[in-house]
């Protein structure tokens, strides 16, 4: 009951630090967007101390741990992929145009006798 009254809490300071953009209209845009900001920062500080708000940081940094276990390519990889890719591209293309012209004159030219 406690975590819902806390999470309730935080989306009102959210909504409070927006509303806020809004009424503060006449002032520069520096102080709205501050208002938004600690609305945000705020609503995310009451949530952090809910109980999902204590899982949600478990899996941020679980999710972190995993992703530095990744092993990313090399920037040669990463071009020679992109080339091999951008080369089956332009491979399909005239493969499938060529595709559309042989069944356009099938369709057209020999079952149809529409000659251009």
């Amino acid at each position: 009951m406690v975590d819902k009254l806390k999470f309730w809490l935080a989306v009102a300071l959210v909504i409070t630090g927006v509303t806020g953009f809004y009424l503060l209209g006449e002032q520069p845009l520096v102080l709205r967007v501050l208002s938004v900001l600690a609305g945000l920062g705020a609503g995310g500080a009451v949530a952090w101390f809910t109980e999902p708000g204590r899982r949600f940081a478990v899996f941020v940094r679980e999710a972190i741990t995993e992703t530095r276990k990744v092993v990313w390519p090399t920037r040669k990889e990463t071009v020679q992929m992109t080339g091999i890719v951008f080369a089956f591209v332009v491979v399909m293309a005239i493969f499938l145009w060529l595709t559309d012209k042989s069944l356009e004159w099938v369709v057209y030219d020999l079952i149809l006798g529409w000659k251009r």
